[in-house]
């Protein structure tokens, strides 16, 4: 099955998981250590951020380490960016609207 980012960040625990990995590199069990969840659901969850190519998970031994990889969130950040123009255009029309009227 193919996966893209947006499937990736529309969970939240995905996403938790990103946020987490961001400011570190950690191990699977450490990962799992921070949720409420079974460790194969979150084993779930980091296949499809891998599959996404969010994390990228290297052999240390035996412990298998996974790091982010936030170069695949200009995806996202690109894809917004049309709509942050968008928006910004209504908002200032409005403003003009409200001028207006005073």
């Amino acid at each position: 099955m193919r996966r893209d980012v947006f499937q990736a960040i529309a969970d939240p625990t995905r996403r938790e998981i990103i946020n987490l990995l961001a400011h570190q590199t950690l191990n699977l069990n450490a990962i799992a250590d921070n949720f409420d969840i079974s460790r194969p659901a979150v084993s779930k969850h980091i296949r499809i951020l891998t599959e996404c190519g969010l994390l990228m998970i290297t052999q240390q031994g035996r412990e298998r380490y996974c790091k982010a990889n936030l170069q695949k969130l200009q995806e996202v950040s690109d894809w917004t960016e049309q709509f942050k123009s968008f928006w910004m255009q209504k908002l200032d029309a409005l403003e003009d609207f409200l001028e207006k009227e005073k």
